[in-house]
């Protein structure tokens, strides 16, 4: 259990810090910045890869859980703890959130433009992502010096270029989380369906370049 403990964990801290970055943008009249949420953001995931990726392999995200399963690198059988373990650490972060700033809008990611703008852009950089974790990943981990600096490199750059229109979540519990603790769903859909086609594109990507 002590995997499933570690993502739950790290989960909690990448979607309170992360998130509590956007909503602290918003209460503080923009003192963050679009730099500050991406940095936040891509810092906390090298943190967590180097605090628990020898424990759970650091996945803290549904579709990077998919893409190690899809690479086979991961038994089907772990799927469901992995994926019960980081939505709970996301919604604990999420209600604490709420608790703390007394607001249902808990930086969930929502469209700037249309549905299908956001979902392409969703797709686009969970593939990015994948393709860059798998390649610098050992086995179902993201862990050591290499792991860390690129896959929280990605993260930042993602989050900057395409933060703006889509939120870049790139993960479904990140953005399931706020939106089942803040009730706002509507457009929640994009979040899960995007990052999971994406992580299946980025799996695509690395057996034909690499395996």
């Amino acid at each position: 259990m002590k995997k499933y403990a570690a993502e739950a964990i790290a989960t909690f801290i990448l979607v309170f810090v992360g998130t509590g970055s956007v909503i602290v943008e918003r209460v503080s009249g923009g003192q963050v910045t679009l730099v500050g949420i991406a940095l936040v953001w891509g810092l906390t995931v090298m943190a967590m890869v180097y605090a628990v990726g020898d424990t759970s392999g650091a996945h803290l995200n549904p579709a990077v859980t998919w893409a190690f399963w899809l690479a086979r690198r991961l038994p089907g059988r772990a799927i469901a703890p992995y994926w019960t373990s980081q939505l709970v650490g996301a919604v604990a972060a999420s209600g604490l959130l709420r608790f703390v700033f007394e607001t249902s809008d808990l930086g969930g990611t929502h469209p700037s433009g249309s549905a299908l703008q956001s979902l392409v852009l969703e797709i686009v950089l969970t593939a990015i992502l994948l393709f860059v974790v798998l390649g610098v990943s050992s086995g179902s981990e993201e862990k050591g010096l290499l792991a860390g600096v690129a896959v929280g490199g990605v993260i930042t750059f993602e989050v900057l270029f395409g933060g703006p229109i889509s939120g870049a979540s790139m993960n479904p519990a990140r953005s399931l989380a706020p939106a089942l603790v803040g009730g706002a769903r509507g457009d929640v859909w994009i979040y899960l369906v995007g990052p999971i086609v994406g992580a299946s594109l980025g799996v695509a990507a690395h057996r034909l370049t690499v395996e």
